[in-house]
């Protein structure tokens, strides 16, 4: 598995033009990455990391306020990072990619797509099929 740091630094795949520089992160922010990157994102809610830290969800919320991060911006980091991995072996329906990720609505997923990649999802498939084919 690459280095958690790269998921929460924003130096990872799509970095936005103007980056910001995060300290790196604790090991309570490399244990909920880990968690979220090998569990399933549908299912898997701040209170759920947290019982399984052997913490409150308070607690959780306070150590990643302390690493300058919270709970959503890791999941996002796992989503996007799954998303690639997924994109890397195979091409999927977006609903499909959707569910897979944990998103309930085809179009949250979409509208996270485009803040990643900066492109839409028929956009990507039709620049990645330029590069293959």
């Amino acid at each position: 598995m690459e280095n958690l740091s790269l998921l929460v630094s924003g130096s990872h795949h799509a970095t936005p033009p103007h980056r910001t520089e995060y300290p790196a992160p604790t090991r309570t922010t490399d244990k909920v990455l880990t968690i979220l990157l090998g569990g399933d994102l549908a299912r898997l809610r701040a209170d759920s990391v947290a019982e399984t830290l052997g913490m409150s969800g308070t607690t959780l919320r306070r150590r990643l306020r302390a690493d300058h991060t919270c709970y959503q911006f890791l999941l996002d980091r796992a989503r996007q990072y799954r998303c690639e991995q997924v994109l890397k072996q195979a091409w999927l329906p977006g609903k499909c990619l959707a569910d897979e990720l944990g998103y309930l609505e085809v179009n949250s997923f979409y509208r996270a797509f485009r803040r990643w990649t900066g492109l839409t999802y028929s956009e990507y498939k039709a620049h990645h099929e330029c590069q293959c084919g």
